[in-house]
């Protein structure tokens, strides 16, 4: 039996659980589609559970390769409504909302503190990111974006009779569909191009499990898609979207793994399965960099404790971020080697510099001092 190589590590994403209650009790679960999606294309899912003081212990989680939100309650309006005036519903609107939607108008404050410090986070760091349905929109709202607090009834106000959508159906909770228009040049029109080359109008038909949805787009990113009422059915950030260098900052409205049929389990579209290929694919390249740059810290480390070893300790210091007060280990020029006792040869120089070390008074930078300083003695002689 060949040995297996215990030192390989799947790219981990992270995904917070939905808190329901069975026989009494809370349990926290996942949708099993996106397991299932997120390991058959490499990646191992590590669910993060929804339970009280979370949000404080998330460096635990370490390593972060990527992020997954799908699923789960409406935000706090208090997020994102500054004031009352901002509401378009009324107190017996509201009311009417929270009967329709019992199960999603129950604010979780927990799993809001959670997935917030996980987008920042992401952001933060350029850790690819995938939201679905309410991780769209938590995306949004810690970008500066604002939510519709009910879709049906705020964007019946507004749009024309005949272009009003049915956005969810109760009684057809998973095959209800209605229609959106992939925008050109984005990432989900890509996705689904093989499925709109055989439709004219440029349509597919996608599901819908959240009565919230995009309002005001955060600055930063672009829409996907449209459906016909006019509601953002997909964006993203093209300064953060290239799957081959590790970067996905995208948001759907709709759900790709749970668009399927009825009478089997595939795909209503080949694209549904693409976006998530996509996303591990950035989550994949994202663990190749972030284990390159370990590799350049370990080397690095390697390196000044030999030169340690060789020199005096009073020779090599650490330079300190005054920002974070942190070393700048990783940055470049992270460590400064002050060679001014120092006999170091020039191959050892490169190689140190190479690694992002500054070294001061160096073989090279003396030989230009001295060539300088001749070349001044020469002119006024």
């Amino acid at each position: 039996m060949p040995a297996q190589n215990t030192s390989f590590q799947y790219p981990r994403v992270l995904i917070v659980s939905r808190r329901s209650v069975r026989k009494n009790k809370f349990i926290d679960f996942v949708g099993e589609y996106h397991l299932d999606l997120i390991v058959s294309y490499g990646a191992v899912p590590i669910i993060v559970p929804r339970v009280s003081g979370v949000h404080k212990m998330l460096e635990s989680f370490e390593p972060i390769h990527g992020v997954l939100l799908c699923e789960g309650e409406d935000i706090d309006p208090s997020l994102y409504e500054h004031t009352k005036a901002s509401n378009n519903l009324s107190p017996e609107e509201l009311e009417e909302v929270r009967k329709s939607h019992a199960d999603d108008t129950a604010i979780d404050k927990e799993k809001d503190s959670i997935e917030l410090k996980l987008v920042k986070l992401c952001l933060k760091r350029g850790i690819p990111y995938f939201g679905i349905c309410r991780g769209s929109q938590i995306l949004n709202v810690a970008c500066g974006g604002t939510l519709y607090q009910d879709i049906g009834k705020e964007l019946s106000k507004t749009c024309p009779k005949n272009l009003r959508v049915s956005h969810m159906d109760y009684s057809n909770y998973d095959g209800h569909r209605h229609t959106i228009n992939p925008v050109e040049n984005t990432p989900l029109h890509k996705w689904f191009k093989s499925s709109l080359g055989q439709n004219p109008s440029g349509e597919i038909s996608v599901n819908s499990y959240h009565h919230q949805g995009v309002k005001k787009l955060a600055n930063r990113f672009v829409p996907m898609a449209f459906a016909p009422d006019g509601l953002i059915e997909g964006f993203y950030d093209p300064n953060a979207y290239n799957p081959q260098e590790g970067k996905f900052l995208v948001g759907l409205q709709f759900h790709p793994e749970r668009m399927r049929r009825l009478d089997s389990d595939d795909f209503d579209y080949p694209g549904c399965s693409l976006v998530y290929e996509d996303f591990v694919k950035a989550v994949i390249a994202y663990q190749n960099k972030v284990n390159i740059k370990s590799e350049k810290r370990r080397t690095l480390n390697r390196s000044f404790s030999i030169m340690s070893n060789d020199t005096d300790s009073n020779s090599c210091q650490w330079i300190h971020n005054p920002r974070t007060k942190e070393p700048r280990l990783e940055a470049k020029e992270a460590l400064i080697l002050e060679s001014d006792d120092v006999v170091l040869s020039f191959q050892q120089e490169t190689r140190l510099m190479e690694m992002g070390a500054t070294v001061r008074n160096s073989n090279l930078a003396r030989f230009k001092l001295n060539q300088k300083e001749h070349t001044v003695s020469v002119l006024k002689g």
